[in-house]
């Protein structure tokens, strides 16, 4: 049988939600999203991800991994303040493939998310829903990558958000942490081109 993706990470997850500024890491924009009118009976899919385009961000957030495992809504977000139902997250990062082939990923989340990888959808979590867990792979030649997230949370009582990856050969999941997919540290010893952009001490946020 193929190995499930776990539900929850071991070890314990890294911190989340702090000021991470760092050019690998995950830029996430905060959004308000607006609960939808009263209804009798509410569809689970009569909320879905926002148009993120079409609304203004309320804040930001970084991080180097999204490692949020199930907990109550009680305990907030992580990085999250002022809001604790009814708003999105968009995380954008670039991140540098070593070793081509095929990727395999698992997005948990609670409620709906999605996951894009140089523009091409990946995993589709979407909808409102309990802690629930979506994989998905792509082929992935050597180099830089692009990586689009987006996340919402709707009505209480629970929050999810947690990436993992399965890399070539690999054996087990792990947590989606960008700085295990890093340029080295010399841009001369890049074996395949990028922006030196990449490497620079630049806001995530300002990244293309």
């Amino acid at each position: 049988l193929a190995q499930q993706p776990p539900t929850s990470p071991e070890p314990a997850p890294p911190t989340f939600g702090v000021t991470v500024v760092e050019p690998g890491g995950f830029c996430g924009r905060i959004y308000e999203i607006a609960p939808p009118p009263p209804k009798k009976n509410l569809d689970d899919c009569d909320v879905k991800l926002p148009r993120f385009r079409e609304l203004n961000p309320i804040g930001r957030i970084y991080t180097r991994a999204l490692a949020v495992p199930p907990r109550n809504l009680n305990e907030g977000f992580p990085g999250v303040t002022g809001r604790f139902e009814w708003f999105a997250i968009e995380y954008t990062a670039r991140f540098w493939v070593a070793a081509p082939g095929k990727y395999a990923f698992s997005l948990l989340s609670d409620d709906g998310s999605a996951l894009y990888i140089d523009d091409r959808r990946v995993i589709d979590n979407d909808c409102m829903h309990p802690p629930q867990t979506e994989t998905g792979a792509i082929h992935l030649a050597g180099g830089l990558h692009t990586m689009r997230v987006g996340y919402f949370q709707g009505p209480r009582f629970s929050v999810a958000l947690l990436l993992l990856v399965k890399p070539p050969a690999a054996r087990k999941w792990r947590i989606f942490d960008t700085r295990s997919f890093a340029p080295p540290a010399n841009p001369a010893d890049w074996k395949y081109s990028a922006d030196e952009a990449l490497n620079a001490g630049a806001d995530p946020c300002a990244a293309p």
